[in-house]
């Protein structure tokens, strides 16, 4: 049976567009290339040979300094808690992972934090598999733990979203369940931000809209820019509709796969899976840069009562006034269930970035 979570409202078609991906962060310094001069003398040869070797000893070792001054400087903490109310709903559906440090068996040099969100319908099942299992399942496919390799990355999250979702389509069929789950997940990797996902779960960063020293304890109104990082994977929108159709689905006047499921990829449904449901995910990278503020991971419960420049706003002035992510995130819930009514199930991760 199909979560009604996903069956009450009508899909807004313009609510889909595509992320707006973050600049990079320049690379360091390139060297200064020594001239050597011209002499006519071999004995003026040699003293210049020397002294131009050992000014490019110096350069190369004020570019490295240059290169560790630079990673300093563009060094990030990184925060994180969770916040979940079942709404109205009977039951709590949704599942989500905070680890500040999510190296598990498999240590290396390069930070590696872990956020995710997974928004069951149906039931639960799918939702807790995906969070036992999603996040080990990309580091065993290779997720860089020594130095960053942005393409290898993205391959391991694609496998590991893709090994999941084998593995819980066969443990389902053997218990004979049949719920799915959307994800939005976030990966950091030293400095850089890797976010993948499936179904209508979102991410928003909030990034400042000038760099100035005080960029993190901003008063002014307009100073931070909500920037959708997720595509929404809905039956209705004509690339996913194409690809239903093309693997024999149909959608429905009511913009719902078979008549039935709202959103078009996600962990499980496995009833669906030979029309048209994939757990093949979106997946955008970025450097963080000092206009970075904080990331905002939201089942479709919270973005139903919120759009993301409102939440934005709504999470930068608690953090303002000092309060701790734990506290901003439990704030943020308890207002769109208790204020505005958010019906389903609702669950919410604010990530900080603070600069070191």
């Amino acid at each position: 049976m199909v979560d009604d979570s996903k069956t009450t409202t009508s899909p807004d078609v313009n609510s889909k567009r595509e992320a707006e991906l973050p600049e990079l962060v320049s690379a360091s310094k390139k060297p200064r290339t020594l001239a050597e001069e011209k002499q006519t003398s071999e004995a003026n040869n040699n003293s210049n040979n020397v002294s131009s070797n050992e000014n490019a000893d110096s350069s190369q070792e004020n570019e490295h300094k240059d290169k560790n001054v630079e990673e300093r400087r563009l060094s990030f903490a990184v925060e994180a808690d969770a916040a979940e109310d079942k709404g109205s709903r009977h039951t709590m559906e949704d599942a989500w992972v905070v680890l500040q440090d999510a190296s598990l068996d498999f240590p290396g040099k390069l930070r590696c934090a872990h956020f995710a969100i997974y928004d069951g319908h149906g039931g639960r099942l799918a939702a807790e598999y995906a969070k036992k299992n999603l996040h080990r399942n990309v580091l065993s496919a290779g997720l860089p733990r020594e130095l960053l390799d942005v393409k290898a990355a993205k391959k391991a999250i694609l496998e590991g979203f893709r090994k999941t979702d084998e593995s819980l389509l066969q443990e389902s069929t053997a218990g004979g369940w049949q719920d799915g789950a959307t994800a939005v997940c976030v990966w950091v990797l030293g400095q850089t931000v890797f976010v993948a996902n499936i179904g209508d779960a979102k991410a928003v960063i909030a990034r400042s809209t000038v760099v100035d020293g005080s960029q993190h304890n901003s008063t002014t109104t307009d100073s931070l820019k909500a920037i959708v990082l997720t595509r929404e994977h809905k039956a209705i929108y004509p690339q996913e509709r194409a690809r239903i159709q093309k693997a024999g689905g149909t959608v429905s006047s009511n913009g719902r796969l078979q008549g039935r499921l709202e959103v078009s990829r996600a962990f499980g449904d496995r009833q669906f899976k030979k029309v048209g449901v994939v757990a093949t995910p979106d997946i955008h990278s970025f450097d963080l840069t000092e206009r970075d503020h904080f990331i905002i991971l939201g089942c479709d419960g919270l973005w139903g009562v919120f759009g993301p420049s409102d939440a934005v706003e709504f999470v930068r002035k608690l953090l303002q006034d000092g309060l701790p992510v734990a506290v901003v995130s439990r704030h943020l819930v308890r207002e769109a269930v208790r204020e505005r009514r958010c019906k389903d199930n609702c669950t919410a991760i604010v990530i900080v970035f603070r600069k070191n």
